[in-house]
């Protein structure tokens, strides 16, 4: 699987390579600022981009003013973006095309290699990878929109938000997945959303929910 990496910092950029190297991804090409991206990104055409959002020159959002542009010539292009703070402006420009294959991690979640691995194959396969943290944000600016919901319709719609699938859910939540249906089904009946059998399209309904509203 093909990857074009963007990070400033050497030691960072060095060691997300040889960690992805490490689970069967291609580096295809790793720079260090938003004019350099934008190149690759077209030149490659990669199976997914992991993309740092503050890059030279100017370090503020170059890296992922890069990879919107590239969605637009490429279009659905896989990008996942790591942020040292959970900013929900980026995360809106991250989600406005809603046609899935995006993440948004906090650059502490690299530490944790299994969930990083998985989350970045997540997101090449077309899927949404959202930290908790921002997800947290984006509830809490919700929340007298979800008054209605239950504590566990809740948490079922955290998860739903970060990406998981039902299974996954099931899971984290010790219950059986038939009730996690049933819990899913409350939260889009109460938010007045449009149920879906597909995971992918589910979780970008909610993440359109909590951002447009």
């Amino acid at each position: 699987m093909d990857v074009v990496l963007a990070e400033d910092h050497s030691l960072l950029r060095d060691g997300l390579t040889r960690m992805l190297e490490a689970h069967d991804f291609h580096v295809v090409e790793a720079v260090d600022n938003g004019p350099a991206l934008a190149a690759a990104l077209l030149k490659h055409r990669p199976d997914v981009a992991v993309v740092d959002i503050r890059l030279p020159p100017t370090f503020t959002d170059e890296g992922l003013r890069a990879a919107i542009e590239a969605r637009r010539h490429i279009p659905a292009l896989p990008i996942l973006v790591l942020s040292q703070y959970v900013e929900q402006l980026y995360a809106r420009e991250l989600l406005g095309d809603r046609r899935g294959g995006v993440g948004y991690l906090l650059k502490d979640r690299v530490s944790n290699v299994g969930e990083f691995i998985e989350a970045l194959r997540r997101v090449a396969a077309g899927g949404t990878a959202m930290d908790p943290e921002v997800v947290a944000r984006l509830l809490g600016k919700q929340q007298n929109r979800l008054d209605a919901l239950t504590p566990r319709e809740l948490e079922v719609l955290g998860l739903m938000a970060e990406g998981r699938t039902n299974a996954a859910i099931a899971a984290s939540l010790f219950i059986t997945e038939k009730a996690v249906g049933k819990h899913s089904a409350n939260v889009f009946r109460k938010l007045g959303l449009g149920q879906s059998e597909d995971d992918n399209r589910r979780v970008l309904a909610v993440l359109a929910y909590l951002e447009d509203n």
